[in-house]
């Protein structure tokens, strides 16, 4: 037996983990995208809403220089202790290189000109800097949604941005996301953003069924997750 996602993992290559298979949220990126030591690292949210990410970096690196960004309707209250700053989504209101880490939960399916933003994230990185987030892949509609992304679709929009992809991890699957969405979002799905949901499940089953390895794993979960994470990184 095969699985699915071969041309994927072909094309992708390396950005396909190969350590395991399990589904992972943006937030594992965080450890790995701050340095243990050194100078307090500038570390921005984009599309940060109430600015929960705040505490997260914050558990990994007490001393992060924490700035969110998002657009002036947002409907979120900053939370206390969040800088969060509001800007026209296009022009970020930053100079060249002003941060280590850029970090995009679930948003890049909600921008209008991905070109212009991830043109944005590259220029307000320092060289050698970290784009770190999440997106939809076949998420249904909501919030005013206006884009889904193949993991392939990303990596291309990153090179062409001047961004590298690293790697590339499943989130949710989409038969789970969209019976959540016909739940009108009820909480038993809430166990299943951060560990292997349903669908993924059974692919893991098939995995071993199939002996695949963790590569072959990931990437038939890549091509039918509505959710995936990525790590990213500037290009010189």
């Amino acid at each position: 037996m095969r699985l699915p996602g071969g041309e994927l993992l072909e094309l992708l290559g390396d950005a396909v983990p190969r350590d395991h298979s399990r589904q992972q949220l943006a937030d594992a990126f965080v450890p790995r995208v701050l340095a243990a030591d050194g100078p307090a690292p500038d570390v921005l949210d984009l599309g940060c809403g109430e600015g929960g990410s705040v505490e997260l970096f914050r558990s990994v690196r007490a001393d992060v220089r924490w700035i969110g960004l998002d657009l002036p309707d947002s409907p979120y209250a900053p939370r206390p202790g969040a800088d969060v700053r509001t800007y026209d989504g296009e022009t970020m209101p930053f100079g060249d290189a002003s941060f280590d880490v850029v970090f995009s939960k679930q948003v890049l399916e909600h921008v209008h000109d991905p070109r212009r933003v991830l043109a944005e994230v590259r220029r307000v990185l320092r060289p050698g800097g970290r784009f770190a987030g999440s997106t939809s892949q076949m998420e249904p509609f909501h919030a005013r949604s206006t884009f889904a992304y193949t993991p392939y679709g990303l990596a291309l929009l990153l090179r062409d941005a001047g961004l590298a992809l690293l790697e590339v991890r499943p989130g949710i699957d989409v038969g789970t996301l969209v019976a959540r969405r016909a739940a009108r979002g009820a909480g038993v799905f809430a166990r299943w953003w951060d560990r292997d949901s349903p669908g993924n499940r059974a692919i893991e089953l098939a995995g071993r069924l199939a002996r695949a390895d963790a590569a072959h794993v990931n990437a038939a979960k890549l091509a039918f997750c509505g959710q995936f994470s990525f790590l990213s990184a500037r290009l010189p």
